[in-house]
């Protein structure tokens, strides 16, 4: 959350997209809510990374493609620079040749912009929470893309990495994998949201993942979910 203080309990949010009307109609949606405040924007990577430095939001909506320092470099020196900023990227197309760059530089979560309102304000409070988001709609087409510059090269040739992991983690690994959300697992598998929580808690610990996002690739590597083509 934001430095004590300063935005109260709400969460801060920076919005970087070179498009004013872009910006505006972020700014409509996240300021309806009452835990979440627009602190500033930005039109172009370097704007965003000298606001981010002043402004220290919780978190920041990043354009990918914008004029002069674009939306990969910005998340790159921005996860260096304020690490507990979390990142989270929004695109325009399925197939964005970018995105993956995003990942790469450290995005906590990706996201279409004609998303809905409501998904959109859920993601800025799953990032809030340490937690990552990626679409289900673009998951499979951006591991697409990323994969063969993603892949570990010690990366198993076998589901071995696997064996760590319980009958019902593996459930909640190939879920995660899927894009799916805690609660949306929660009601897929039948289980408490805090159950899935701490499930997924441990398949982190287990694989040596950082974060969801890393998680999504490595189910991807270990085919516990495919790209469909």
């Amino acid at each position: 959350m934001s430095q004590p203080g300063t935005h109260e309990d709400r969460i801060a949010v920076l919005l970087v997209d070179d498009q004013e009307l872009i910006r505006y109609g972020l700014r409509l949606v996240l300021e309806a809510q009452p835990d979440i405040v627009v602190v500033g924007e930005a039109s172009d990577g370097a704007e965003a990374v000298r606001a981010a430095q002043r402004l220290r939001p919780d978190v920041v909506l990043m354009d990918v493609r914008m004029p002069g320092v674009d939306g990969i470099e910005a998340t790159r020196q921005l996860t260096a620079a304020l690490p507990d900023t979390r990142i989270l990227v929004l695109t325009t197309y399925d197939l964005d040749e970018f995105a993956f760059g995003a990942l790469r530089a450290g995005a906590a979560g990706f996201l279409l912009k004609n998303t809905r309102p409501d998904e959109l304000v859920a993601a800025v409070r799953a990032v809030t929470t340490g937690d990552a988001v990626v679409s289900p709609r673009i998951t499979a087409k951006l591991i697409d893309i990323a994969m063969p510059h993603l892949a570990r090269p010690d990366a198993p040739a076998s589901d071995s990495a696997l064996d760590a992991l319980s009958p019902r983690e593996r459930d909640v690994f190939r879920c995660v994998g899927q894009g799916l959300t805690n609660a949306e697992i929660a009601e897929a598998l039948h289980l408490s949201e805090s159950t899935v929580k701490a499930h997924f808690g441990r398949i982190l610990v287990k694989l040596d993942l950082a974060n969801r996002v890393q998680a999504v690739i490595r189910a991807y590597e270990l085919g516990v979910v495919s790209v469909e083509r």
